[in-house]
């Protein structure tokens, strides 16, 4: 055992080490958003963004998935801390163009479900791009109760972001009782 800061540390190499104490710094020319990312933020949230940076800095990597044989960071969350260094030369000069990043090793229903998790800690989502997500995990053959699990939603809200699709296959394989019987 080792300490860090009074804080006892676990040295056995089979433990689970969680990203965080691997921050990479990367470059944002490596980094590209995903294409299922449903959170959005209104502009006046983007400029309190903006200034949060300006003022304390990065004070939270973003997540990443390391695509090699694109030799790219694909992002899982953080998609809006990525976006103030693109869009702010100010912020971009300061950090010489590079992110700190926590890289995970996912699948990419797993990264979805990683996505969603983020987003739902701290903010809303656009129901249609969420509907999209319920439907392609669906597709990838995830159950309802892994979806619920993983993307912490009820029964009846993922009843509803299926009902939104309108994809008869996303109901499948589940059993409906006849409502009145002749």
């Amino acid at each position: 055992m080792k300490t860090y800061s009074g804080i006892l540390l676990e040295t056995n190499k089979d433990r689970f080490k969680s990203p965080v104490y691997s921050i990479k710094s990367v470059h944002v020319d490596k980094l590209r958003a995903n294409e299922y990312n449903p959170n959005s933020v209104a502009p006046p949230e983007m400029e309190l963004l903006y200034n949060s940076i300006k003022e304390d800095g990065y004070t939270m990597p973003i997540v990443v998935y390391y695509r090699e044989k694109d030799d790219i960071y694909e992002i899982v969350d953080g998609f809006h801390r990525y976006s103030v260094m693109l869009n702010y030369k100010d912020i971009y000069e300061r950090e010489n163009g590079y992110l700190p990043c926590s890289v995970i090793e996912k699948p990419i229903g797993e990264r979805m479900a990683s996505t969603i998790r983020h987003n739902r800690a701290r903010g809303s989502h656009n129901v249609e791009l969420m509907s999209n997500i319920v439907a392609e995990l669906t597709e990838m053959g995830k159950s309802d109760g892994w979806i619920r699990k993983h993307l912490g939603m009820s029964a009846d809200e993922l009843l509803r972001l299926k009902q939104i699709t309108g994809l008869a296959d996303l109901f499948r394989d589940n059993e409906f009782s006849r409502s009145w019987e002749i």
